[in-house]
């Protein structure tokens, strides 16, 4: 079972939660998702920082990432995920929609 780090847009948090299900259940992958901000909470500047470096732990640990590419758009962060992910050998597959 190979093991995808999931990388796209916050704007996209529910279809990311769907296609991480559809993953796990249809293809049989370990997804590793981000850490979804629940009830409105704003996550203070330390721990923005804390989900930044356990999202690029979690690129390391993985075999690729599954990077969501909704409507054409990748923002900046996920390009520099990437960019981390290829720079580390690791497999990149394009989810577009």
């Amino acid at each position: 079972m190979k093991t995808y780090t999931l990388c796209g847009s916050m704007r996209f948090e529910k279809e990311m939660k769907k296609i991480a299900y559809y993953l796990e259940t249809q293809k049989g992958y370990n997804i590793l998702q981000c850490i979804y901000v629940e009830d409105g909470n704003e996550p203070t500047p330390e721990e923005l920082q804390k989900l930044e470096l356990a999202h690029y732990r979690k690129i390391e640990i993985s075999d690729g990432i599954y990077v969501l590419n909704i409507g054409g758009y990748i923002g900046e962060s996920v390009r520099q995920e990437i960019e981390y992910a290829k720079f580390h050998g690791k497999e990149v597959i394009y989810h577009c929609n």
